[in-house]
């Protein structure tokens, strides 16, 4: 699993800052994540998920049941690392 900063968000949607805040506020993308003080990230499948939706034509309103997804099923990264060794790296972080 990768994150990623809001640059490469940009990158991979190809659209702006602003337009991406919109978006989230509009249900149509995730949110970041909280990686402690004032830095946030956003998880790059996550991202591509939302791409393909839309690339194969999904409308807005399965973008947000596929947001609202994506978004749920953060909740059951917990169980997953628990099963990780102390000296495994299960999230990548890219500056």
């Amino acid at each position: 699993m990768k994150l990623v900063k809001l640059p490469q968000v940009t990158d991979l949607t190809t659209k702006s800052r602003s337009t991406v805040y919109e978006e989230i506020q509009k249900g149509l993308m995730v949110p970041p994540i909280r990686l402690g003080g004032n830095s946030v990230a956003w998880v790059e499948s996550e991202i591509i998920a939302i791409n393909c939706a839309r690339i194969a034509g999904k409308p807005d309103d399965q973008i947000k049941e596929l947001v609202k997804q994506l978004v749920a099923d953060r909740a059951k990264l917990p169980s997953i690392i628990d099963g990780f060794q102390s000296n495994q790296q299960p999230v990548e972080a890219v500056q």
